[in-house]
């Protein structure tokens, strides 16, 4: 039986993208576990996973204390399971886990993937920060057999910088949306209007849609602050996420004047049928991977507005969506007033970025890690 063990910072990023490759590979015999910090309270992660392993770390990648406890907890675990495959996924996780097993591959054979969800390091960050980041991960590139990028700028990075050598570097495009769930013909017309109901905003008031986690770099604050200068009373815009930053952006909103306007709706189980209800989605972060919002939004055909950085560029590029610059107010007012005024030019627009998704496809990534996974195991995969 092959093993294999799955591991992120937090037990959001097992429940939100690797539950669909945990249930694929135990669907083939496979014996699937899965660690993070808080794991042992997440009921879906305890379901989708033959068992999983907690491990005291922080998100911080900087933070001193996740090189005390963490990397000989996840020593102890390896060694004691012997798994075949230790696939680890965001930078602290990576990070730490790949330095814990550093001297455990060779004597143990287990093989390590590391899925870049988006270095660190990216165009328009802090200089130093990014020199940082990119010494660490070539210092880690030293204990990884694959390293697994899913947007263009990531994988030049890795050949730039020479983070592993080219025959353990892969690409792929993103970690898979589920197109059968995002899916608009899946979104009656009843449950849009039960949206609209529950937020009392009419039929005929457009709605601008932002799913996103409260903070920093998600940057809400260019989202409400654009909504504003936008100026239009029968536009509504809703945010739907949670996040420390959430009650300053409520703050904002009243001081800015469309409190009443602006919908904070919290962690949302109904995301398909909140985009079918928008005019467009936005997402106007300062960093990304690939972002999952517009993934979800190009595959549920909602017209899309981003910023122009790393993942979100990938996705939107030559007419699947409108990209503007980080922090750029105006010309995200712009944006939001162009996809409002020429509705068929933006119903092409999201056209376009539909045809676009094939690419990214849930069952086309699990594909994609089944041959990774065939050819770090050497052909074993039973």
């Amino acid at each position: 039986m092959t093993k294999i063990l799955m591991v992120t910072t937090v037990p959001s990023t097992l429940r939100s993208f690797l539950l669909p490759f945990a249930a694929h590979f135990r669907e083939q015999g496979w014996l699937v576990d899965g660690m993070a910090c808080g794991v042992s309270t997440d009921v879906k992660c305890q379901q989708g996973f033959d068992r999983v392993w907690e491990v005291q770390w922080s998100r911080n990648p900087l933070d001193p204390r996740n090189l005390l406890a963490a990397p000989q907890v996840i020593r102890d675990l390896v060694t004691r399971e012997r798994y075949d495959l230790v696939h680890v996924h965001t930078p602290v996780a990576a990070f730490v886990t790949r330095y814990a097993l550093r001297d455990l591959r060779d004597r143990l054979g287990v093989k390590i993937v590391y899925t870049a969800h988006g270095f660190h390091f990216y165009t328009g960050g802090n200089p130093l920060k990014n020199q940082v980041f990119i010494n660490l991960e070539k210092l880690a590139g030293n204990w990884t057999d694959y390293l697994v990028t899913i947007n263009h700028e990531d994988k030049q990075a890795v050949q730039q910088h020479h983070l592993v050598a080219p025959h353990h570097d892969r690409y792929m495009p993103g970690i898979g949306v589920d197109l059968i769930y995002y899916n608009r013909h899946n979104v009656s017309e009843s449950s849009v209007m039960q949206v609209r109901q529950e937020l009392g905003i009419g039929a005929d008031n457009p709605v601008l849609l932002c799913v996103a986690e409260f903070t920093a770099r998600k940057r809400h604050v260019d989202a409400i602050a654009a909504f504003a200068k936008l100026g239009r009373t029968e536009v509504h815009l809703a945010c739907a996420g949670s996040g420390p930053l959430l009650e300053k952006m409520q703050e904002l909103a009243a001081q800015l004047g469309v409190a009443e306007r602006v919908h904070f709706l919290g962690n949302r189980p109904d995301i398909p049928t909140l985009m079918r209800a928008a005019s467009a989605n936005i997402l106007v972060s300062a960093q990304e991977g690939l972002p999952r919002s517009i993934l979800e939004s190009l595959a549920l055909e909602t017209p899309t507005i981003g910023t122009n950085i790393r993942g979100t560029k990938d996705l939107l590029a030559d007419g699947c969506g409108l990209l503007v610059e980080v922090s750029d107010v105006a010309g995200l007012a712009a944006a939001m007033a162009e996809i409002l005024d020429r509705p068929a030019a933006a119903a092409q627009m999201s056209q376009r970025g539909y045809e676009r998704i094939g690419d990214y496809a849930l069952e086309s990534i699990v594909q994609l890690h089944e041959q990774l996974y065939a050819q770090a195991l050497g052909g074993a995969t039973s």
